[in-house]
């Protein structure tokens, strides 16, 4: 990525090198957003998208599912479909997760301030606002786990400004860090109990039993769409069970192979689970 033509040719050929080189790559529209789903993939009915080594289950040409339509395939990035996306858009994007890396997205020079005293050097990238630092290595995506700091990765996208100055290093601990959230300290239990007595249902095994069975079966069930059922059902079974302490790693293991026998990797499980516990603020 470090070809100074990137940044003197247009968007299809800007994409077409990073896509050589391995970096998964997709048009932008104006305003930094991907472009909208076509009509055939509009609200997710056609299944949404698992993986990003295809167009996708509903096997749509068109640069749909936002980060997941990346691609490294010139074929695709130069098809008749995709041609009419360049031709509008106003930048090229990649996802750094499929490119076995991570964006720390520094909006603000006291963000940059911070990075540059905490963080290792890196493969450093000026933008509009601030910086990106680019480090080697995938880990999950959130936004603002700081002040002015965005962590891009996994299941996100970054946009392509250049090619930037240094070396890329690998990723440091100290940005992993940056997703482990403080414990949430226990709070009392509000849920009435019945009279005559009773105990919350978080502390029965047979509720959290079924919670779990029930997660294990919509998994199994799903006909498409399998990584958005995934993670559908962790979020579910964590928004019940994720603060009550009733979880356990058996638990995990059962939900991890359910997805696992529907195709799902050991990474893209894993990559679910810590987006659902970070969409819930756990």
């Amino acid at each position: 990525m470090t070809d100074q033509t990137l940044i003197r040719g247009d968007r299809l050929t800007t994409a077409l090198a990073l896509a050589a080189s391995g970096v998964p790559v997709l048009p932008l529209r104006a305003g930094k957003v991907p472009f909208g789903n076509c009509r055939n993939c509009a609200d997710n009915q056609c299944g949404g998208r698992p993986n990003m080594k295809t167009p996708g289950p509903c096997h749509c040409l068109a640069p749909c599912h936002g980060w997941a339509a990346a691609t490294t395939d010139p074929a695709v990035l130069n098809s008749r479909v995709w041609g009419r996306a360049w031709r509008a858009a106003a930048g090229v994007a990649y996802h750094p997760g499929g490119a076995g890396l991570t964006v720390v997205d520094l909006d603000n020079e006291e963000a940059i301030d911070w990075a540059s005293a905490t963080l290792p050097g890196t493969r450093t990238v000026r933008t509009t606002r601030g910086e990106h630092w680019i480090y080697q290595g995938a880990m999950g995506s959130a936004n603002a786990v700081r002040p002015g700091v965005d962590l891009k990765s996994t299941m996100s996208y970054a946009r392509w400004v250049g090619p930037g100055t240094g070396t890329v290093t690998a990723l440091p601990d100290t940005v992993r860090a940056l997703l482990v959230r403080e414990p949430t300290p226990a709070r009392p239990v509000t849920a009435s109990v019945p009279a005559g007595g009773g105990r919350c249902p978080h502390r029965s095994p047979a509720f959290l039993e079924r919670g779990i069975a029930m997660a294990e079966q919509r998994i199994t069930n799903a006909a498409s769409g399998v990584h958005a059922t995934v993670f559908g059902a962790f979020l579910a079974v964590l928004s019940t069970h994720g603060r009550c302490g009733c979880l356990t790693d058996a638990h995990t293991a059962r939900l991890f192979a359910a997805a696992q026998a529907k195709g799902e990797s050991a990474w893209h499980c894993a990559d679910a689970w810590a987006n659902a516990v970070h969409r819930l603020g756990l």
